[in-house]
C-alpha cells in the first residue's frame, strides 16, 4: 500500500512540474474588448475614412495597393515597427527587434510594420505570421510586401500588404524601433492608434479621436444602409441622395 501511495504521489509531482513547464512565465496581455473597440470592429472602413475627412479634414486611409491576401475584416490598436534599409552581415540579429515586438504584442492588437523602400522585400512571412496568429493578434498591416502565402492562407491569418514577393529583409534591413510613430502607406500611425481593415482598405484613427469618429461613422453607415432598399424600390439614386444626404 505504501509503495502504491508513493508511486501516486510521485506521479502527481511529475504532472505538476510538467504543467508548469508548459505554462508561459508571464500571462500574455490582452486588449480589452470595450464598446468602442467592438463598434470599430463592426463599422465599415469607408465610413470611417469619410468620418475622418468630414470631422478633421484628414486623409486616414492608406495607399490603394495596401490589399488583403484574402477577404477579412479586423480592428485593433497598433503595435508599430520600423525597419531601416541597411545592408548588414549580422543575419537575423539585425532584425531581432521586429520579432520581439510580436512576442510582446497584446492579443487583439494589430502589427503595423513599415519597411523603408520595402516593396521588393517581404516584411513578414509564414513564420512571423504563424506567431502572430497563435498569439492572438487581430491582424497585420505591412508597408512592405509579404511572402509564404500558402502558409498564411492555411492558418487564415488576416494580413494586408502592398505586394507579394519571395525575398527576405534579413541582411538588407535593420530594426529601428517599435511602438514609435511611423508613416504607413501614406498615413501617420502612433502606437495605440486604432487600425481598421476590410475589403475597401485600411484606415488609421488616432486613439484620442476614436470615439467621435466611431459615432460619425455609425451615422454614415446607418444612412447608407437605409438608402439601399430605397434605391431598390424607387430606382433613383438622385432621390435617395436628396432624402438621406449621403453619397
Amino acid at each position: 500500500m505504501k509503495r502504491t501511495l508513493w508511486i501516486v504521489a510521485l506521479t502527481a509531482v511529475v504532472a505538476v512540474f510538467w504543467v508548469m513547464a508548459q505554462t508561459p512565465a508571464q500571462t500574455q496581455p490582452q486588449v480589452p474588448v470595450t464598446p468602442l473597440l467592438q463598434g470599430l470592429r463592426e463599422v465599415e472602413v469607408a465610413s470611417v475614412a469619410d468620418a475622418m475627412e468630414q470631422l478633421y479634414g484628414t486623409k486616414a486611409y492608406m495607399y490603394h495597393d495596401m490589399r488583403p491576401l484574402f477577404t477579412t475584416k479586423f480592428a485593433g490598436p497598433a503595435v508599430t515597427v520600423l525597419m531601416k534599409k541597411e545592408e548588414t552581415k549580422e543575419g537575423a540579429a539585425a532584425a531581432q527587434g521586429m520579432l520581439d515586438a510580436i512576442d510582446a504584442a497584446p492579443a487583439g492588437s494589430v502589427y503595423v510594420l513599415v519597411a523603408e523602400d520595402g516593396l521588393d522585400f517581404a516584411g513578414a512571412g509564414g513564420l512571423m505570421m504563424t506567431a502572430m496568429k497563435f498569439r492572438g493578434l487581430a491582424g497585420a498591416v505591412l508597408d512592405a510586401s509579404m511572402r509564404d502565402t500558402p502558409q498564411v492562407k492555411r492558418i487564415q491569418f488576416p494580413v494586408f500588404a502592398r505586394g507579394i514577393v519571395p525575398s527576405t529583409m534579413v541582411g538588407h534591413y535593420r530594426f529601428a524601433g517599435s511602438n514609435i510613430p511611423v508613416k504607413c502607406a501614406g498615413v501617420m500611425v502612433n502606437a495605440g492608434d486604432y487600425i481598421l481593415a476590410d475589403e475597401d482598405g485600411v484606415v488609421a484613427v488616432p486613439k484620442d479621436k476614436a470615439a467621435e469618429v466611431l459615432k460619425k461613422a455609425q451615422e454614415l453607415d446607418n444612412s447608407e444602409h437605409s438608402m439601399y432598399p430605397f434605391i431598390e424600390k424607387f430606382r433613383s439614386i438622385s432621390e435617395a441622395v436628396k432624402r438621406f444626404g449621403r453619397i
